[in-house]
């Protein structure tokens, strides 16, 4: 005999769950097994990833630094841990903790150990200057003498002169290069600490090494600033393949890069070499200096250099979220451990599995075999929430922190909720005379719009505690929103097909008193639409034992069912056994 449509539907559903399962897997395989992080490690891992609170990491304290040497005030500290927490976040690491502390530091803690990228984003304040260039030769403080030998240049001459001879006309003027800025830049040593280009003044020139060590500028005054900035972003170039950072500005500084383009593409045609080139300034290092070879008009600059992917995209980032309002020097650096650790974790997965113990024992009780069903579509959901933290561990950097785990325990509950709700319907239906298979499609009719309604809140309760609440309790939000929707989508593909089937078997389908859906111990009213159970009295054997469910069956019927039920009772002759008219 073919199968009836339901079946046929339930069986479908059910394939399509084993086939997301399937991907599922398979997509975290790929992570495991194929992609590799810039380490040269797993991208992905068969375990989830754990927070700070869980698993330790590092400890980065910044101390900030104003030109005056006076405290900074709270809202630029405030902006900065702001700026911090968007480049965090924009490297992939979730579940950080940045923190004001003391009014003059900021705490920067973040799981596992932080790489050197993460630690770049976090402690470059990211002060974008563009100078042109004025002169530039080789990283070298040192001259070969007559006698062959190599030799510092001297320190230069206090009484040199400090001020142009000629007032410059542009910041590409050469008058910019007095003699004493000539023979400091003799004498600059790059590999020297001491020498910090980035708290020079904008206004004036100054003199500036390569990121990389190996050369050495005279540049002009600023032109323009990282306020100019309105988007950058890593990308290649479409000649070469190189990496590098592509700019958008705002308005002012398209017009004023510009007016910069169009002078240094003329100093090129004229040329005047290296007085063609524009150095953009990260921090006091000259990190590019293009030649410029034509106007740029439209404010989309590129930044080359010996960039990777990793670099390029840690500069991109540093420069769309902004300069830091403050310098900062690293107080401190270091590992953390686990501030709850294993033991903590420990006792969550025990609670959760004592949690998942009293529903199995509960839904055995009230739903007999019935609670199977329940027992089963928990563990579907345990495994698709289980592979999907692990795949957001991969792409979006998720990590499980105590109140994670928390969300993980209290969904238990609610998942749980559901499916009782759903059952609940299916026997009011048997308890109203239907059969068992109508009860279940007339049960999933009236329970999945409950559902739908509740979960729907759920959701909406941790959207807004997710982005309203502090940073440690977001993750609670997060899971609990998450087990929300796969309950709801378990609930769907899972528990309505295997009940459609299990409606359908000997067991079930029959009523069995074991099965949790035995019409006669729910008290139904009537077998069917059109004959209605007679109401006898029993003092002992199994009248007796249901005695309960009749007064239950009597107390559900309806108006219309009572009239009905009165209607036929007088059309019986009144023996002298029955209970009498109506």
């Amino acid at each position: 005999m073919a199968s009836s449509s339901p079946v046929r539907h339930a069986w479908r559903v059910l394939l399509g769950l084993l086939l997301v399962t399937g991907v599922l897997f398979g997509i975290n395989a790929l992570g495991v097994y194929v992609f590799k992080d810039s380490n040269g490690e797993a991208a992905s891992s068969w375990s989830p990833e754990l927070a700070l609170d869980l698993q330790g990491g590092t400890q980065i304290v910044l101390s900030a630094e104003t030109e005056d040497g006076a405290a900074p005030s709270t809202e630029q500290l405030d902006q900065a841990a702001a700026i911090i927490r968007q480049r965090v976040d924009a490297s992939g690491v979730a579940e950080a903790d940045i923190t004001t502390e003391g009014g003059q530091n900021i705490v920067v803690q973040i799981p596992g150990e932080a790489d050197a990228q993460t630690r770049e984003r976090i402690q470059s304040s990211a002060q974008l200057e563009f100078r042109p260039v004025l002169y530039t030769t080789a990283a070298t403080n040192e001259f070969v003498g007559e006698d062959g030998n190599s030799t510092p240049y001297p320190s230069p001459d206090p009484g040199l002169n400090s001020t142009p001879t000629a007032e410059p006309t542009d910041a590409s003027d050469l008058s910019w290069v007095t003699d004493k800025l000539a023979a400091e830049f003799q004498a600059y040593d790059c590999a020297n600490p001491d020498n910090n280009a980035a708290k020079a003044p904008k206004d004036q020139p100054l003199i500036a090494c390569s990121a990389d060590g190996t050369a050495k500028y005279i540049l002009g005054p600023a032109e323009l600033d990282g306020t100019a900035i309105t988007d950058a972003s890593a990308g290649r170039d479409p000649k070469s393949g190189a990496w590098l950072v592509q700019l958008t500005m705002n308005g002012d500084g398209a017009d004023a890069f510009g007016k910069v383009s169009t002078r240094l593409n003329q100093n090129r045609i004229d040329g005047l070499t290296p007085r063609d080139q524009f150095a953009f300034v990260l921090d006091g290092n000259v990190i590019s200096a293009p030649r410029m070879n034509g106007q740029i008009l439209d404010g989309k600059p590129s930044i080359s250099g010996s960039f990777t992917q990793e670099t390029a995209t840690t500069l991109a980032d540093q420069l769309k979220f902004g300069a830091l309002p403050l310098s900062f020097t690293v107080q401190s650096s270091d590992t953390i451990s686990a501030t709850l650790g294993t033991q903590q974790l420990q006792i969550g997965l025990i609670a959760g599995l004592i949690g998942l113990a009293l529903v199995a024992i509960y839904s055995l009780i009230v739903y007999r075999a019935l609670g199977s069903v329940i027992i089963a579509s928990i563990a579907v959901m345990a495994i698709l929430t289980y592979i999907i933290i692990c795949i957001l561990a991969w792409r979006i950097g998720f990590r499980l922190s105590l109140a994670g785990v928390a969300g993980l325990i209290v969904s238990i509950g609610f998942t749980a909720d559901s499916f009782i709700v759903y059952f609940e319907r299916i026997r009011d239906e048997l308890r109203d005379g239907k059969s068992i298979t109508s009860a279940v499609e007339d049960g999933w009719g009236r329970a999945k719009r409950t559902i739908y309604i509740s979960k729907s809140i759920n959701i909406l309760a941790a959207l807004v505690l997710y982005i309203l609440a502090d940073a440690t309790v977001k993750g609670f939000a997060f899971t609990l929103g998450l087990t929300t929707l796969i309950d709801v989508f378990i609930f769907v593909i899972f528990t309505h097909p295997v009940m459609q089937l299990l409606a359908r078997t000997r067991f079930f389908g029959g009523g069995h008193k074991l099965s949790g859906l035995d019409p006669e111990a729910l008290g139904a009213v009537y077998r069917s639409r059109s004959q209605y159970r007679e109401v006898t009295t029993a003092s002992a054997g199994r009248g007796a034992k249901n005695a309960r469910s009749r007064g239950e069956a009597d107390r559900r019927q309806t108006i219309a069912e009572r009239k009905r039920a009165e209607a036929l009772a007088g059309d019986k002759p009144t023996n002298a056994g029955s209970e009498g008219d109506a």
